[in-house]
């Protein structure tokens, strides 16, 4: 009999395909990072306030990732995707014709809603799609697209706000919508339908497992981290570091290069040692975030801290998505999709706690000390889950026991 490795090529095209509709979604939810003083003012609110886009986008994507995962749960995963990827692009055609801030906030949520069940399917999908000792590789191949839209999508994003204005920005996101939908439509293959899907409720069962919720705590925690500073990279790097507007860009390239480098290696570490590369990453995010507070008034240590920031932040993506989709004892779907809405959980909560750090005090100097925190929260977390993966084994005997004598 061939083997599962022998009879699926190492890398399928696939794959590549939901790696370029991540691109998409990832150009348009961080895009707004390069965009925030632009918009600032053409809309006459705070930086603050521009940042709170970044917040509607994530919190978007944790009410869409439930809502829109059972809403699709009886369709095909290649139906669910186009679907999903339509919505996404009708968003961005409302944020490019916002009159105002109210409208565009309005515009990023509706985009928003696609983007938990679009990774929830996408990593399903992506996994059966590989050897079992390469699921955690096919997801940050997926997610590749994210890291992508950081290195590119981004800089080039905030170029084009720079020089033509935010709203050409979100129409060129349009295009690469409809773009991915067309190679979605391409090359994803045909679900072959041999599985009834499960009960969302039977599904939700899964979700409350504890191992899981401790899962998507630990993601929560980590890109509360990452956001805090990320989401005011642009006035931190003009305003505090003294950089041009024009030298963002260029920096964001070096971000997006570390994310790029640092999704891949987590993977492939993750595929290897899952729990040491889940605990080392987030011990290094907590360590490059409050490292970084020292590097604020140095331009040539900021630029390398930014690239340190990227490779930190991304290398627990595949290791925490893993972990919650291992832990789920049901409903795959469900549980890497709440898995995406918990990192935009986090996404909003760090752009919320860094807005009150400059808002409120002490500043924007302070930012990255206080998101250090956050993922320090989130490896307390990770060793607690570690260390009921070991004691779970001792107790089933005693358990085998007490089922036997009932």
């Amino acid at each position: 009999m061939p083997t599962i490795s022998s009879t699926r090529p190492r890398t399928p095209l696939a794959l590549y395909a939901l790696t370029v509709g991540a691109f998409g979604i990832g150009t348009t939810e961080f895009v707004i990072m390069g965009l925030l003083l632009q918009v600032s003012a053409d809309l006459h609110v705070s930086i603050a306030a521009a940042g709170l886009l970044i917040s509607g986008y994530a919190l978007g994507v944790f009410v869409g990732a439930p809502l829109l995962t059972a809403a699709t749960s009886r369709l095909p995963h290649k139906t669910a995707l186009i679907a999903l990827m339509v919505i996404f692009t009708i968003g961005n055609l409302a944020s490019a014709l916002a009159p105002n801030y109210a409208v565009l906030m309005l515009a990023r949520v509706i985009t928003s809603l696609a983007h938990g069940t679009f990774f929830g399917v996408g990593a399903v999908v992506a996994t059966g799609l590989v050897a079992e000792d390469r699921k955690a590789s096919a997801i940050s191949i997926m997610f590749t697209g994210l890291t992508v839209a950081t290195l590119l999508g981004v800089p080039a994003g905030a170029w084009l706000g720079l020089h033509f204005g935010w709203r050409a920005t979100f129409w060129a996101v349009s295009a690469i919508g409809v773009l991915a939908t067309v190679i979605i439509a391409t090359l994803v293959p045909v679900d072959r339908g041999d599985s009834a899907p499960m009960k969302f409720v039977e599904e939700l069962k899964g979700i409350a497992h504890p191992q899981v919720l401790l899962g998507l705590l630990m993601t929560v925690l980590g890109f509360a981290g990452v956001f805090a500073v990320f989401t005011y990279i642009q006035p931190i790097l003009t305003r505090v570091t003294g950089f041009a507007d024009s030298a963002v860009s260029p920096i964001l390239l070096v971000f997006g290069g570390g994310m790029v480098v640092g999704n891949l290696f987590g993977g492939r570490l993750a595929d290897k040692r899952l729990v040491a590369t889940l605990l080392g990453s987030l011990a290094a995010l907590a360590i490059v975030l409050g490292a970084m507070t020292f590097a604020l008034h140095s331009k040539p240590a900021m630029i390398a801290f930014s690239g340190l920031l990227g490779i930190a932040a991304f290398a627990t993506v595949a290791p925490l998505q893993l972990r919650v989709l291992q832990k789920a004892t049901g409903g795959q779907v469900l549980a890497s999709s709440f898995n995406i809405a918990a990192f935009n959980l986090g996404n909003a909560i760090g752009a919320w706690l860094g807005g009150m750090v400059i808002s409120h005090g002490p500043g924007l100097g302070a930012v990255s000390w206080v998101a250090a925190l956050l993922p320090v929260l989130g490896l307390a977390v990770a060793l607690w889950s570690v260390r009921l993966d070991t004691r779970l084994p001792r107790r089933l005997p005693a358990l085998a026991c007490v089922e036997t004598a009932l």
